[in-house]
């Protein structure tokens, strides 16, 4: 996995083989990616890489990351969920994301259009990490444990401790990840392919 910030920009997040090949989707989004990039680091926050991505912080408080995906690039504010959004632009993921909210764009001219409304968005961003605000998380035994790994820890106390061991956000993240997949095979198989990291005690994006 990409382990600066500076080089996601060349080489992206380093989790697919198409790291630092045209094929990437750094490539794809490159100019607005710098957009992106400028704006935040005018803001005042630092540039650190956290799962791989750029994450910009302050006072080592998680503000804001910026990826990339097939059809769009983001800003991630952490906390976007406390946001007042009076724009009404930020976008929620999926039902289960509980604090992060996603600007999307897919134009540099989409960027340079929402110029000031991203610089003031940021600015509350970095207000509320200030005030040391929190997301209400919901707990861990409320989301969906998919019956594929039910069965998996059923079948080793040893997965089942490991599992349990992980922090809630952790934990929130294997299940999502696992719960995304609509067909079985393909939950099998996700497992299948963390239950080694599980056991070594990290988390699916450590």
């Amino acid at each position: 996995m990409n382990q600066t910030a500076e080089t996601y920009f060349t080489d992206g997040c380093g989790r697919c083989a198409k790291g630092g090949t045209p094929a990437c989707k750094v490539n794809t989004w490159a100019a607005e990616l710098a957009a992106l990039r400028a704006l935040v680091l005018e803001a005042g926050l630092t540039e650190e890489c956290k799962w791989g991505v750029p994450c910009y912080t302050f006072e080592k408080g998680n503000v804001v990351l910026i990826h990339s995906f097939k059809e769009y690039c983001a800003l991630l504010f952490i906390k976007g969920a406390l946001l007042k959004d009076a724009k009404g632009i930020l976008i929620q993921q999926t039902e289960n994301v509980q604090g992060g909210r996603q600007l999307r764009f897919t134009d540099v001219r989409e960027i340079t259009k929402l110029k000031s409304t991203i610089k003031a968005y940021l600015q509350e961003a970095i207000a509320v990490e200030k005030a040391g605000l929190k997301v209400n998380m919901k707990p861990t035994s409320e989301f969906a444990m998919p019956a594929e790994f039910q069965s998996a820890l059923d079948q080793s106390a040893k997965l089942k401790t490991a599992f349990f061991a992980l922090t809630p956000g952790r934990q929130r993240a294997y299940l999502l990840h696992f719960a995304s997949a609509k067909q079985s095979k393909t939950r099998e198989a996700r497992i299948e392919k963390c239950t080694p990291i599980i056991l070594s005690g990290k988390g699916l994006l450590d």
